[in-house]
């Protein structure tokens, strides 16, 4: 995508600056944050995660100015999405929300980066579960079509105006089309929709107001002969769990008492 100057500017420096400022005091915080379960300490952690990830999110807007293609290792996505899938189950309980899966390859096997493969799967899943009420479910799909590998997430949700379909990509940027708080920043698809353009790949949104919204995420199905990179998993969320921190905006701060945190 192309920017202007002044966009620019705003995703390569102002936003990387002001989350470096966050971080610093982010780490001041979580050494004062209080043990137990009781209501005040729940809400604490919570937020703690909330502005850990909206840091994480402000730290990785410069990616939304470059296309240099993502290193890649070879990755079974069958076996990839179950284990985050599994991760997901219980949190998302917590919600009162269903989280169905069709993994359909006994293995599928393909190039990706790990990482930001799964910073598009947890916030693809967090918008879902954040928009479905309680009763609903929110299903992961995993298909192949030719040499397209598709993972689908699909919710019981409001469901997105055809109005408003087109600009969820670049809200950050239009502050005229920015939804009031806890609907976020506007980062977080324009993010999910990098992470998979510089592997290939692209995001396709369809939804209906009150119905639900589904949207596919698209990554050549070919492998690129990388079988092990250097691997540090999930580095950004600071050494916490990335389920806690990626599902922040979805979960009820009961969530966040110390039995899942562990």
């Amino acid at each position: 995508m192309d920017h202007s100057p002044q966009e620019a500017r705003l995703l390569t420096q102002v936003l990387p600056n002001v989350a470096a400022q966050f971080r610093t005091t982010l780490g001041n915080m979580h050494a004062a944050l209080s043990s137990g379960d009781d209501p005040d300490a729940c809400i604490l952690r919570q937020s703690y995660y909330r502005l850990l990830r909206t840091v994480t999110n402000l730290t990785d807007a410069v990616m939304l100015a470059e296309d240099t293609p993502l290193p890649r290792q070879d990755t079974d996505l069958t076996v990839f999405f179950d284990e985050l899938c599994r991760q997901a189950r219980e949190p998302l309980s917590v919600c009162g929300v269903t989280l169905e899966t069709d993994l359909r390859p006994r293995q599928l096997t393909v190039g990706i980066n790990r990482e930001y493969t799964a910073r598009i799967f947890w916030n693809l899943l967090s918008n879902a579960a954040k928009f479905t009420p309680t009763g609903g479910s929110v299903r992961v799909t995993l298909t192949q079509q030719g040499n397209r590998a598709l993972l689908q997430v699909a919710d019981t949700g409001c469901g997105i105006h055809p109005d408003l379909q087109d600009t969820v990509y670049d809200r950050i940027l239009h502050t005229e089309r920015m939804d009031p708080l806890p609907h976020g920043l506007g980062l977080g698809l324009s993010l999910c929709r990098c992470f998979a353009a510089r592997q290939g790949g692209n995001l396709l949104l369809q939804s209906e107001v009150g119905k639900g919204t589904t949207v596919t995420v698209s990554l050549p199905a070919e492998r690129c002969g990388v079988h092990r990179v250097q691997d540090v998993p999930f580095h950004y969320a600071g050494g916490f769990q990335p389920v806690m921190m990626e599902l922040s905006d979805a979960l009820p701060y009961e969530g966040y008492k110390e039995k899942y945190l562990d």
